[in-house]
């Protein structure tokens, strides 16, 4: 972070005058972008403060600059890091990166066994992901938590989402999956090992060892750019339809996240 006046730190309920501000900031921000979010109340930041779930940013005197929280999901085994604000005249110095970290962190503190997951339109907010160890994923590996998709019933694009039986909206879905990193890991040591003792592994090693096809986000993000414009063009043209429509997109929708 480019600021180092910027504190990045849990919040606690001493902060609870900022929520006002926060949520206020929240919906101006998403009105600006023309995508909708989740709306939440002051009380529910406040809540969040109070429980030890959430994570503001400060400046030393003070100014709030950012904030995010940790809600759980589907009996604590999903968590959704949401609500990632920052205040316009902070924007740009790399202040969101340093919230998603500490909020990941956090949320590894917690919920050490659950997948981490968010629905963001915000490019930026997917590459911070994307180096955070999140990958895109499509909504059927999300909570079927209700209580969390009834959060998405205040959002502009709720038609949209409902038109594609919760399987499909504007927002891009990530997610990271504590089981699959620690297999990830445990691959990587093991070819370490391997290398190190300098004897060529068995065929049957060697296939137990090998990684996984990974999804190539990082270093396709421009390509991905230009699918999350061609999904919202389509997206918005079927929910003008009557009827929903957008079958004929979802066979390219299937094409691109198994390329991915």
């Amino acid at each position: 972070m480019e600021n180092k006046d910027i504190i990045v730190r849990a919040a606690t309920a001493d902060d609870k005058h900022y929520a006002k501000t926060i949520t206020d900031e929240m919906e101006a921000s998403a009105k600006a972008r023309g995508t909708g979010i989740a709306k939440r109340s002051p009380e529910y930041v406040q809540l969040k403060m109070e429980e030890g779930k959430a994570v503001i940013a400060l400046t030393a005197s003070g100014e709030w600059v950012g904030f995010c929280y940790i809600e759980a999901w589907g009996h604590e085994k999903f968590v959704a890091n949401s609500g990632l604000i920052v205040n316009p005249n902070f924007r740009g110095h790399g202040v969101a990166k340093a919230i998603k970290e500490k909020i990941f962190e956090l949320s590894r503190q917690k919920y050490p066994d659950a997948k981490i997951f968010g629905l963001t339109t915000g490019l930026a907010v997917m590459k911070i992901n994307s180096d955070l160890g999140y990958e895109p994923v499509t909504y059927s590996e999300l909570t079927d938590d209700e209580e969390f998709w009834k959060g998405c019933r205040s959002c502009v694009n709720y038609d949209v989402l409902m038109s594609k039986n919760r399987k499909n909206c504007l927002c891009t879905a990530m997610l990271y999956d504590p089981v699959e990193k620690e297999k990830e890991a445990a691959e990587k040591a093991e070819k370490a090992r391997l290398a190190a003792a300098r004897q060529p592994a068995p065929a049957a090693v060697a296939a137990a060892v090998a990684p996984k096809k990974k999804r190539k986000f990082k270093g396709n993000f421009s390509l991905f750019e230009r699918w999350m414009r061609y999904k919202r063009y389509v997206l918005l043209k079927a929910a003008r339809k009557s009827g929903g429509g957008g079958a004929s997109s979802a066979g390219k929708r299937r094409l691109f996240f198994g390329w991915l």
